[in-house]
């Protein structure tokens, strides 16, 4: 049984691994883009980039259960911790932590973070993107919300990402040029577009980023996920 990564709209992602794992990245899960009728399993990992509410999303009660833990920076492990949530590990950049067969790399991305009671702004500590890898050695770069910086390339050298799921949409984030140029940086063998067309701001297109890539003469597989689409990735677990 191999990996399988299903993009559930906006940024959310369900990865379950050949070990029997799942892992749940950015649980906004009724996003706009949500799927229809996709059975959630109870993740083992819960992972949360950052403190916006499209991001955090659903974490609250997706990580009630005690088999789930939550994984997020410092702040938004305090939060958790308030509101209930039983398992939540805090983290910080540069750090990695294994757990349940896995190994997490929290990294930088350049993005605000805080959350939003009421007319109250709560500072969420940095925004971050996440190196996952699992049991067989894979390695997936998820990026969170991003700009483009420069440091992408000491990602790439560091942990070798296989897979990067980038987002692409614009104004927010990254549009698709700044992504295409983040791939060069990168250097994985495939890559998931996010972070698009979920509100009519966001306007980046996988065809834009796709034709960013090639300007640049990159060489990479452009996985374009429709919400509920699984990828089963067949690569090696060296991306040397």
């Amino acid at each position: 049984m191999g990996n399988k990564i299903q993009f559930l709209g906006h940024s959310a992602f369900l990865i379950q691994t050949s070990g029997e794992k799942s892992i749940l990245i950015d649980p906004w899960l009724d996003n706009p883009q949500a799927p229809k009728d996709v059975d959630i399993p109870t993740p083992d990992l819960l992972l949360i980039t950052h403190a916006h509410g499209d991001h955090l999303g659903n974490a609250v009660n997706l990580g009630s259960s005690s088999k789930t833990e939550v994984i997020a920076i410092h702040e938004i492990q305090q939060y958790l911790l308030t509101k209930g949530v039983p398992n939540v590990t805090g983290m910080n950049i540069g750090g990695t932590y294994s757990t349940k067969g896995i190994s997490i790399t929290m990294v930088q991305a350049i993005h605000s973070s805080s959350f939003q009671e009421g007319n109250e702004i709560i500072y969420g500590g940095d925004a971050a993107g996440f190196v996952i890898r699992l049991e067989d050695g894979t390695s997936i770069y998820h990026a969170g919300d991003t700009g483009l910086f420069g440091d992408m390339a000491l990602i790439g050298e560091l942990y070798s990402p296989q897979i990067a799921i980038l987002p692409i949409g614009n104004h927010y984030v990254m549009g698709p040029n700044e992504a295409a140029y983040a791939v060069k940086l990168i250097k994985p063998k495939a890559v998931i577009p996010m972070h698009y067309g979920s509100f009519p701001v966001l306007t980046g297109t996988v065809e834009e980023f796709e034709e960013a890539i090639k300007k640049l003469g990159q060489e990479v597989e452009v996985v374009g996920l429709a919400p509920g689409q699984i990828y089963e990735p067949r690569l090696c677990t060296s991306n040397a």
